[in-house]
């Protein structure tokens, strides 16, 4: 690789930073929405959809008022849901993927036809994983699923089919070959990246998502009901969250063009890959990790105060000023996902000898909230998301780091899938929003005179 001259490159980054950088009083001036944000912190309504829900807040004359977090698919409480499956001692993580899919619920035949289609297509296309795995691998596992997304339009005879027939098809070989597609990436990352044994387990068609990922990524194949239970309803919870998150935008928007369906899905990865909005969990891991380095005593709540003050005044951790875990967009006074995970964590924390960690888990719940009101001066209605406990469930399994962001993808593609499926159904026009430029005409100067 040609080395060019460092101070010129950096001369470069700082013309394009300087000419790149739009004044902020010109965003309030024409009223733009800086985020797709109102002022209020609402987002902007671009879209209607009957995909998913998320309500954390109700609008009274102009106000947010805090409510408890609620969270349904295809208009079904994901509480119920959980508790139907759960009930029953079945995994749900299927039965989700054909309701978010195709709008209800399926009955016994319909979701055992399903689950065995989804099962069939976990097995890549012939000569995959050698030509387009193995031989390039990456050291980042959500590049490396973007990449064969879209190396899987070379294998598909009709690709660019944006019939809804075709779309579906595409969208369950998606959901079946994801959990391959990841634990085979991370797999060839582990050994030709870190030097580590490489251990290729052919998915098994008689089981579901859940138990596959798990016996892909570990070297002897096993695991525990809890933790094929405990995976599953993690994967139930990350399945969908409404059209705003921004890697459920990004699929509509790409989709809106006509484009095939791997570009679509690709583009959602690439937005997921963001620390942003997919790797929130990992920062929760990684903080975690830290307070246990520098809080011996668990149990002392005072110790535990004094260091998440630290953490937010900048002086602990990241020096980011944030508790990582704690807040959302729209969930205020609970957020039910991280409700649920937090309630099936116990028993794995049991069966793993870890109760002392999940008791300093709920004690930080608990201590965030008041050491942020006071720190920070602020009324704000906090409370614990999804990510705080699904940091912790995937460290007791034992997940490495590098699949984290990659198992919330494999968890999101039926919910990328299905809104793929319904701006194509009802919208029909490519998504182009408005952009003003504030930048007033000039002149060309001819080369000799610059």
């Amino acid at each position: 690789m040609t080395n060019h001259n460092p101070e010129f490159i950096d001369q470069l980054a700082a013309l394009a930073k300087k000419n790149n950088k739009i004044k902020s009083e010109n965003y309030a001036r024409y009223d733009v929405k800086k985020g797709l944000r109102n002022s209020n912190g609402t987002g902007v309504l671009v879209g209607l959809t009957e995909i998913g829900n998320v309500h954390g807040y109700v609008i009274d004359e102009g106000e947010k008022v805090p409510v408890e977090g609620r969270l349904t698919y295809r208009g079904i409480n994901v509480k119920s849901l959980v508790a139907g499956f759960q009930k029953e001692q079945r995994h749900g993580f299927e039965e989700v993927c054909y309701l978010l899919l195709f709008g209800e619920l399926p009955n016994a035949e319909e979701l055992e036809k399903f689950t065995q289609m989804v099962n069939d297509y976990r097995i890549l296309p012939e000569g995959f994983l050698r030509d387009m795995i193995l031989k390039a691998p990456s050291k980042n596992i959500m590049n490396k699923l973007a990449r064969s997304v879209l190396a899987s339009y070379s294998y598909d005879p009709n690709p660019d089919d944006t019939r809804l027939k075709n779309i579906l098809r595409q969208s369950i070989e998606l959901i079946g070959r994801f959990p391959t597609m990841a634990a085979y990436g991370y797999q060839a990352m582990a050994h030709y990246h870190k030097d580590e044994s490489m251990f290729i387990h052919k998915p098994d068609p008689t089981l579901g998502t859940a138990e596959n990922f798990l016996l892909m990524i570990r070297p002897d194949g096993k695991y525990s009901k809890t933790e094929a239970d405990i995976l599953d309803l993690s994967l139930v919870l990350h399945a969908e969250h409404g059209g705003g998150n921004n890697s459920a935008f990004a699929t509509r928007v790409v989709s809106s063009t006509g484009t095939d369906t791997y570009s679509a899905i690709a583009a959602a990865l690439g937005s997921l890959k963001g620390p942003k909005h997919g790797g929130a969990n990992i920062k929760v891991m990684e903080m975690m990790k830290n307070i246990k380095q520098n809080v011996s005593d668990w149990n002392d709540r005072n110790k535990l105060e004094w260091y998440l003050e630290k953490i937010l005044t900048r002086e602990a951790f990241d020096k980011s000023g944030l508790i990582y875990g704690l807040g959302h967009a729209i969930y205020t006074i609970s957020d039910p996902r991280a409700e649920l995970l937090k309630k099936k964590a116990f028993e794995l924390a049991e069966e793993k000898n870890k109760v002392d960690e999940y008791n300093l888990y709920l004690a930080i719940e608990e201590l965030a909230p008041k050491v942020f009101s006071r720190v920070k001066k602020s009324n704000k209605n906090l409370c614990i998301n999804v990510d705080f406990y699904s940091g912790f469930v995937y460290s007791m399994l034992n997940i490495p780091i590098d699949l984290c962001t990659p198992l919330f993808a494999i968890a999101r593609v039926p919910g990328w899938c299905a809104h793929r499926i319904e701006e194509l159904v009802t919208v029909k026009t490519i998504m182009r929003p408005a952009y003003r430029s504030v930048l007033s005409q000039k002149p060309y100067v001819p080369l000799h005179k610059r």
